[in-house]
């Protein structure tokens, strides 16, 4: 039961967010700042920020029902989020700080001389991002009317909300700074749920041995089933693509990575994402498995009749926590709905007045007014994307793995085009990404249409940004040698 003490919990927490927006607004005197904090901000904090934006809500619900309905074996993304930060750092991170852009799409313009070709990548990044906003926004939000006992659609416009507000007034030194107050209370929280469990059912070495005994800790699968996605060469390698394209292509990163001072505090921010990252994820999956021990083994508590596995975790939080800790709770799974909110209508402001409309520094003032401007029309429409997928009936789940796909892997390609392939034309660059994005349709069809996949069921979820990638870069390849060969003849 959500009780007076639990709605002054998370009130407190509102209004303290807010306040964090207002306080840093005050240094906000240019796009420059507004976008990227003057260029200074401390790598701790950008580290921390960085993943706060990647673990969502889905993180703190969806993990602990993944191990209460199987095991940890998905710790094994830990490998291929190993293998992405030392790309990013080597490959991605330094062009960045050193081409002297202000978006990552800009490079595209810079490499390939071509504003189409960057404002393609632009479009590409906004739709996948709105897209993924609408969910991570919509997911915990379902949690939360379920649990405060209000609407649905309340519920997902209150939290966007005070995430666009402080966002609004703020900027990046908002964004930063609410992240890392909501990623204390996102951790907090879930090692106090563990303690709490962990103490009800007779210790901490109790619970991991009957968690053990029942499977609920194998984290390791060194398979090479490709169309599994719990094997190694599925989480090991293929995931680590996925990851590469997130921290190296991502706006939310590259602008992160834009705000620290020098290449080497941008890289120590990104290997403390990881470690971060690694310690969320054991954390939340030893959570799932405490949970299975409390109510499936020890049996502290009972189930009611037909309760799903994603169901488990709210309905301990609601009847399992003591009076106050289920607000806060509560307030750790708005903190991960709002970080994911705040950093996205952020970057994509940022996008739409570097990439669509071209303006940079140089505007000032007036550059700075349209950036909050965008910041509440990207917020908007994210509350919009929200509410639509309300309504839908598919599975919100595996559309978010097509578009992550569709957008992400032929993004990733372009990249490591212009990285590393010189003398390519625009549109040979256009024709290559649209051949990619064809390719995933081939693997996987369209979930969203009811579309068919003609090779469906040979790879799992994790392989398609790699296959979209690959696509895109082999066809670019072969369309730059064509012109050649027509040429000699």
């Amino acid at each position: 039961m959500f009780t007076v003490l639990d709605w002054a919990v998370l009130a407190a927490y509102l209004l303290v967010s807010l306040f964090i927006g207002l306080w840093v607004s005050r240094g906000n005197k240019n796009l420059k700042e507004y976008m990227f904090g003057g260029g200074s901000m401390p790598w701790i904090a950008v580290g921390i920020s960085l993943i706060a934006t990647s673990v969502s809500a889905t993180t703190f619900l969806g993990a602990p029902a993944d191990v209460y309905g199987d095991n940890m074996t998905f710790l094994m993304f830990q490998i291929g989020a190993l293998l992405s930060i030392v790309v990013v750092g080597f490959v991605f991170i330094p062009r960045f700080r050193t081409s002297g852009i202000n978006s990552a799409y800009e490079l595209f313009e810079v490499r390939f001389g071509s504003k189409a070709v960057r404002r393609l990548a632009a479009v590409f990044y906004c739709m996948h991002l709105l897209l993924r906003t609408g969910i991570l926004l919509y997911a915990p939000s379902l949690v939360l009317a379920q649990i405060l006992h209000i609407d649905l659609k309340l519920a997902i416009v209150v939290s966007a909300a005070v995430a666009i507000f402080y966002t609004w007034f703020g900027g990046i030194k908002a964004v930063i700074w609410t992240d890392v107050m909501q990623f204390c209370v996102f951790f907090g929280g879930g090692v106090l749920v563990l303690v709490l469990i962990a103490n009800a059912v007779g210790g901490f070495g109790e619970m991991a041995a009957l968690a053990s005994e029942a499977g609920k800790t194998k984290w390791w699968d060194a398979s090479f089933d490709i169309s599994n996605a719990r094997t190694l060469v599925s989480a090991g390698f293929a995931y680590a693509v996925l990851e590469i394209a997130i921290r190296g292509c991502d706006q939310q990163f590259v602008q992160r990575y834009l705000s620290c001072k020098d290449v080497k505090a941008a890289n120590r921010s990104s290997v403390l994402s990881m470690v971060l990252g690694c310690a969320v994820s054991i954390l939340f999956y030893w959570v799932g498995a405490a949970l299975f021990v409390y109510y499936k083994i020890s049996k502290v508590a009972a189930l009611p009749d037909g309760l799903g596995q994603n169901d488990v975790f709210p309905y301990f939080i609601v009847n399992g926590l003591p009076v106050g800790v289920t607000g806060l709770i509560v307030a750790a799974i708005c903190a991960a709905a709002m970080s994911s909110l705040s950093g996205a209508i952020n970057s994509l402001s940022n996008t739409s007045e570097h990439d669509f409309l071209g303006w940079g520094e140089s505007e000032g003032i007036g550059g700075l007014k349209r950036a909050k401007i965008w910041t509440v029309v990207w917020g908007v429409l994210g509350v919009f994307f929200a509410l639509f997928a309300a309504t839908q009936q598919g599975s919100l789940l595996k559309n978010a793995i097509f578009f992550t796909g569709l957008f992400t892997g032929p993004l990733l390609g372009m990249f490591l085009l212009a990285f590393f392939v010189k003398g390519l034309r625009s549109w040979q660059v256009i024709a290559a990404v649209l051949c990619g994005m064809a390719s995933l349709v081939l693997i996987q069809g369209i979930p969203a249409f009811g579309v068919p996949a003609v090779l469906g069921g040979i790879f799992s979820w994790p392989w398609m940004p790699f296959i979209s990638m690959t696509t895109t870069i082999l066809v670019a390849l072969v369309l730059k040698l064509v012109p050649c060969k027509c040429a000699s003849r």
